[in-house]
């Protein structure tokens, strides 16, 4: 451990800077020179992905599992029963991201982020549960992509 904690640890035992930048070091407090390495540590994990990371994922994303992206559209008796509701809801309360919205054709379509284990199970729902007034034909799921990080913060209703 350093011997005086208000001191820049490159000074040699006569008070000499022993860096290049001799008259800035030497006004350098240590609990500055630790900030910033502790800053570097973290930057740099973060950017492994080792740190930063999306509310509600850290258990999944700690028992190494991919995010993965995937776009979804639900056939049936799908509006006017809240589906897109519902499927804001189930998204949420499993901490996926991603946006639902009604289209032209009677159809719902949207976009699904998260880690696979979840958005398997969101699947599932989309296509055997959905809202409870709904009537779902099939669903389909398309453009799915494994993905580094997650394009949106939470989970919208498109008007």
């Amino acid at each position: 451990m350093l011997s005086d904690p208000g001191v820049c640890p490159s000074l040699a035992k006569d008070g000499a800077p022993r860096c290049a930048f001799r008259s800035f070091c030497s006004k350098i407090p240590v609990s500055a020179l630790l900030l910033a390495g502790v800053g570097m540590l973290i930057a740099f994990l973060g950017t492994l992905g080792c740190l930063v990371r999306a509310p509600d994922l850290s258990m999944s994303m700690a028992e190494g599992d991919t995010l993965i992206s995937v776009d979804y559209e639900i056939f049936g008796k799908v509006q006017g029963v809240f589906f897109r509701k519902y499927t804001q809801a189930e998204g949420k309360k499993l901490g996926l991201v991603g946006w639902v919205q009604n289209t032209d054709q009677g159809t719902v379509q949207g976009q699904l982020q998260g880690p696979t284990s979840k958005v398997r199970h969101m699947q599932e729902w989309l296509e055997k549960k959905g809202s409870p007034k709904s009537h779902i034909d099939r669903a389909s799921f398309h453009n799915e992509k494994v993905i580094v990080k997650l394009d949106y913060a939470d989970f919208q209703i498109v008007k």
